[in-house]
């Protein structure tokens, strides 16, 4: 498989839980690991437990909301740069190109980590190919990714820009409610209705339940396996990085 295979978890997940499984999609050959940022959820207090837990992992963020958590405000300390991607986005920001534009220039200031930008529409992704290091795509399906990678490439106009596409994942059947809930959750957020509306899909058709499913998205530069499992407890994420592991090696 021609694009990195990275695994994603909720900003909310236990320290404990990110401190276990961390060593275990490093031994398993995984790319990163990604922690998105919710309220109730610091992405970047988890990270430092993975750079405490593992040697080589890549560290990244989900998109973190420059309107909640402004970019001056981020603690990026103890945070191996060489290692890290910190991803932006404008979240409901009345201004949403102006706050990410001066939130990649602070970031930059603070730090060599790479910056990615959680872009839906076509003045954010050229805003990203412009300045960024990459885009965090996410809800898309094979077809619109592959749609998306070309117009970044071509707003990039030859600057090197990844593509990251954040991709919901189930990798057992008792997992489907809850991965139904999360496709249904984003469906009434109108940013994203109006997104799924254009590309004409349903949330649920972004997903990944199968290996067939992950070898569909090698459009990308990276795929990130954000989990989905029935409670988020440890041993079914165990189950998910090692379930995926092995459809990662099935679409090589």
């Amino acid at each position: 498989m021609r694009a990195a295979v990275s695994i994603g978890l909720t900003g909310t997940t236990d320290p404990g839980t990110i401190r276990a499984l961390a060593p275990r999609i490093e031994r398993l050959g995984f790319s990163a690991l990604w922690l998105n940022d919710v309220p109730g959820g610091d992405s970047l207090a988890g990270l430092r437990v993975v750079a405490s837990a593992t040697e080589a992992l890549r560290l990244a963020t989900g998109v973190i909301p420059l309107d909640r958590r402004p970019a001056d405000t981020l603690d990026l300390a103890r945070l191996p740069a060489e290692r890290t991607t910190i991803g932006i986005g404008s979240g409901a920001a009345r201004h949403p190109i102006a706050l990410v534009r001066d939130g990649i220039a602070t970031v930059r200031r603070a730090t060599d980590a790479a910056i990615v930008v959680g872009a839906l529409g076509p003045r954010m992704r050229r805003l990203a190919a412009e300045q960024a290091d990459g885009v965090l795509f996410n809800w898309l399906t094979p077809a619109a990714a592959t749609e998306a990678m070309s117009e970044l490439h071509d707003a990039a106009a030859g600057r090197t820009v990844r593509g990251v596409l954040y991709v919901r994942t189930i990798a057992e059947p008792a997992a489907r409610a809850a991965l139904e809930r999360e496709a249904d959750r984003y469906a009434a957020v109108p940013s994203y209705a109006a997104n799924f509306e254009r590309l004409g899909v349903r949330p649920i058709d972004t997903t990944i339940s199968a290996a067939a499913d992950l070898a569909a998205f090698d459009v990308v530069d990276e795929v990130v396996l954000r989990a989905v499992t029935p409670t988020g407890s440890l041993a079914e994420l165990e189950h998910f990085v090692e379930e995926a592991a092995r459809w990662r090696q099935g679409a090589a």
